[in-house]
């Protein structure tokens, strides 16, 4: 078996080949839109939520071309909110991923477009394939995804995110933004995943909705104690962003020190979660473990 570290390289390289295949070439008009689209998706970022829909996917023994299509997806959803983030009317950001933030390199009315098109570009690539062995559930998959990236998930957290602004939160009032703003999609990346292969019963994938409700949020609590502690040039972003914004996070609520400890009761949460799948769950709970310890 290989290697989780090559596993995942693996995994982001497959991605990467995917997304080029999958985004419009820049030959074909609109080329600018195309070339930012591009720019905005291609050569950067961790690719977590395609290494969750793979991972996912393990548990339910599911064909990877359609592990990359739902990888796709989900990759053009996350870069156009990141597009959208970025831009002055929200935290006015000009690095991502090490490189000048789409607005900067093109234009904002660029970015703004870029981020509408990715996402319908990620809608249809979702549904040009088959995803799931029966169109019913394909259909379901889908507006999953919908719920998942609309005003009940990531769009809604960012509303909430933006109107907590100076705000002091309570824990639950915290848990319930990042549940939504960055949880929605990591809980999809898994469902959606697994929902590529064979059926798994109620009670198991209950405890994979509640795994991947605990990654989100563990992935926002690491976030956080990277943006208060992290330089810019390691995180591929502007350091001190949150703080210099006075935005709430789990460090200005509980300090570094029980932040970390949060997240290492998360972890554990999720991998006692994860136990019972025995090795057909082992790459979950190594991302689970690699996203507590990540250091960018």
């Amino acid at each position: 078996m290989t290697t989780f570290s090559q596993w995942m390289a693996d995994i982001q390289q497959r991605t990467e080949s995917a997304l080029d295949r999958a985004l419009p070439p820049t030959d074909i008009a609109p080329t600018r839109l195309h070339e930012a689209m591009r720019y905005a998706v291609l050569g950067g970022g961790k690719r977590v939520r395609p290494l969750l829909v793979h991972a996912g996917g393990q548990l339910s023994g599911a064909a990877a071309e359609r592990l990359d299509r739902v990888s796709c997806a989900l990759e053009m959803i996350h870069a156009y909110s990141l597009v959208h983030d970025d831009m002055p009317c929200m935290d006015d950001d000009v690095l991502r991923r090490g490189k000048p933030t789409v607005h900067v390199q093109f234009d904002e009315a660029t970015a703004l477009l870029v981020g509408d098109a990715l996402q319908t570009q990620a809608f249809q690539h979702v549904a040009d394939a088959p995803i799931a062995d029966d169109p019913q559930r394909q259909i379901a998959m889908i507006r999953q995804l919908a719920q998942a990236t609309g005003s009940r998930g990531m769009a809604g957290g960012q509303a909430i995110d933006l109107a907590a602004v100076g705000l002091q939160l309570s824990l639950a009032e915290l848990e319930f933004m990042h549940i939504h703003k960055t949880g929605a999609l990591i809980r999809a990346s898994i469902n959606l995943g697994v929902q590529c292969g064979r059926s798994l019963n109620d009670e198991q994938m209950a405890s994979l909705d509640h795994v991947g409700k605990v990654i989100g949020l563990l992935f926002q609590v690491v976030d956080d104690i990277l943006d208060a502690e992290a330089d810019t040039a390691t995180l591929g972003k502007t350091a001190g962003k949150d703080a210099a914004n006075d935005k709430p996070t789990y460090v200005s609520l509980l300090g570094v020190t029980r932040a970390r400890q949060l997240a290492e009761e998360m972890c554990q949460d999720a991998l006692d979660r994860l136990a019972p799948f025995g090795d057909a769950g082992q790459r979950l709970a190594e991302l689970t473990r690699f996203i507590v310890h990540r250091q960018f």
